[in-house]
C-alpha cells in the first residue's frame, strides 16, 4: 500500500496518470498560491530592510537548499567545518534539529569534548554531526541568534556554521551556500506544496555560492541551454558528488567497499533522497536484491525493523545495508542494529574541493564582524 510520502513524492516526479492522484496534484497547486504569496511577503520584507537580520560578532556560513529533501546539506557542514579545524578556525554548527524530541528549545549537543545529548534529545543529523565532528561544538535550537552566542559565549567558537539556513533570515549570515541536486535543480518548479521549492528561484540571487550536488546533468526537467541562462548573473558555482567511503558496522568499525563484493544486498533508507542512496549502492557494483524507502527522518518501530529483516531473509540477502543518518535513528534497536551495515557517505568536490575553499577563505577575509 501507498504511504501519504510516497503519494507527494508521485507527485513532485509527475509520475502518475491516476484521476485521484492527478485531482490531488491539482489541489497541492492551488494551496501553493498562499505559501507563494506569504513566502515572498516575507523575503520582500527583509530585502526591504523593513523586517532585519541580527548580527553575531563572529563570522557565520550558511548552508542551506532551495528545495525540499536530501541535497547533502550535513555532508557538506561535516567537510566545511573539518577544513576550517584545519585552518585554525574554531567552528560550531548550529541546527534547527528537525525532528528531535527532546522537549528543551534549545540545547548542546556536543561541547567539542563530549557528546551531552541521546539521539532523540539531539535529533539524527545534529547526533551524527556530534559522532562525525568530535572537536566542534553542534547546537540545536529554533532560534540560531541565540545559539549562536551561546556557541561564542560559553563554547568559545569564532566562526558558526548554520545547517539548513537558507530560509532562516532572523540571522545575518557572511556567506549563503546553496545545494542544488544537478538532475534536478528547481524539482519540478512548484512551490510547496504542489511542489518541492520552498521558495521561488529567484531566492538563488541571495547566495553566495552554488553547488550542485549528484552526477546528474544539471538542467532538471528543463534543457541545458534555459538552465545555463538562469544561471547567469548567479553566484560563482561548484560541482559535487555524494561518495561512498566505508562500510560502518555495529561497533563503528570501518571496513573497506570491497566488503560488498559478491554479496546479496538489502537496503533501505529514511532519507530526504532515498533513490540517490540506492544509486549508490548501485554504482559500487553491489548486487542490491531488495530496497525500500521510508519517510525522511522517520524513527523506525518495532515490527518495521523486524519487517526490514523477514524481507532480506525471503530475498536471500547476505547484508543488509543503509545510511549512517538511519543508523542514528536505530540506536533504540540495539540487536537490529547489530545486525546490520551502515554506509558512509561524504560529499567530494569534482575535481577536488580546492577552489571550493579557496574561495571560502578568500571571502572570510573581507568579513566585517563589527
Amino acid at each position: 500500500m501507498i504511504n501519504r510520502h510516497e503519494i507527494i513524492r508521485i507527485i513532485w516526479d509527475g509520475e502518475s496518470k491516476v484521476p485521484a492522484i492527478s485531482l490531488l496534484s491539482l489541489l497541492l497547486r492551488i494551496l501553493s498560491i498562499p505559501y507563494r504569496f506569504a513566502v515572498g511577503v516575507r523575503n520582500f520584507l527583509y530585502d526591504q530592510g523593513t523586517l532585519r537580520s541580527k548580527k553575531l560578532p563572529c563570522p557565520v556560513i550558511s548552508i542551506g537548499n532551495l528545495t525540499v529533501g536530501g541535497t547533502g546539506k550535513t555532508p557538506l557542514a561535516i567537510l566545511l567545518a573539518g577544513m576550517l579545524k584545519e585552518n585554525g578556525f574554531r567552528p560550531a554548527v548550529l541546527s534547527r534539529g528537525y525532528g528531535r524530541r527532546g522537549g528543551q528549545s534549545s540545547g548542546v549537543v556536543s561541547d567539542g569534548c563530549r557528546i551531552l545529548m541521546d539521539h532523540r534529545q539531539a535529533g539524527d543529523e545534529p547526533f551524527l554531526m556530534s559522532l562525525l565532528l568530535p572537536q566542534a561544538p553542534v547546537i540545536v535550537g529554533a532560534c540560531r541568534f541565540l545559539t549562536g552566542k551561546k556557541a561564542i559565549e560559553e563554547l568559545g567558537a569564532d566562526i558558526l556554521i548554520l545547517d539548513d539556513g537558507f530560509q532562516h533570515r532572523g540571522l545575518y549570515r557572511d556567506i549563503d551556500i546553496v545545494l542544488l541536486e544537478s538532475s534536478r535543480p528547481l524539482g519540478n518548479g512548484r512551490l510547496l506544496p504542489g511542489g518541492s521549492l520552498r521558495e521561488p528561484p529567484r531566492g538563488l540571487r541571495r547566495a553566495d555560492i552554488i553547488v550542485m550536488t549528484g552526477s546528474g546533468n544539471p538542467a532538471g526537467s528543463s534543457s541545458p541551454d534555459c538552465w545555463q541562462r538562469f544561471m547567469k548573473g548567479l553566484a560563482p558555482c561548484f560541482q559535487s558528488c555524494h561518495r561512498a567511503r566505508a562500510i560502518i558496522d555495529a561497533n563503528r568499525d570501518a571496513r573497506p567497499l570491497a566488503f560488498l563484493q559478491g554479496k546479496r544486498i538489502y537496503a533501505f533508507s529514511g532519507i530526504g533522497n532515498p533513490l540517490s542512496f540506492r544509486r549508490t549502492i548501485e554504482d559500487l557494483g553491489a548486487n542490491l536484491s531488495g530496497f525500500e524507502a521510508f519517510p525522511d527522518h522517520h524513527y523506525y518501530s518495532a515490527s518495521e525493523t523486524a519487517g526490514i529483516t523477514a524481507h532480506a531473509q525471503l530475498l536471500q540477502a547476505d547484508i543488509i545495508l543503509t545510511t549512517e543518518k538511519d543508523g542514528v535513528r536505530l540506536l533504540d534497536f540495539p540487536d537490529f542494529l547489530a545486525k546490520i551495515f551502515l554506509l558512509r557517505i561524504e560529499m567530494a568536490f569534482i575535481p577536488d574541493g580546492c577552489v571550493f575553499f579557496k574561495r571560502i577563505l578568500d571571502d572570510l577575509k573581507t568579513v566585517n564582524t563589527v
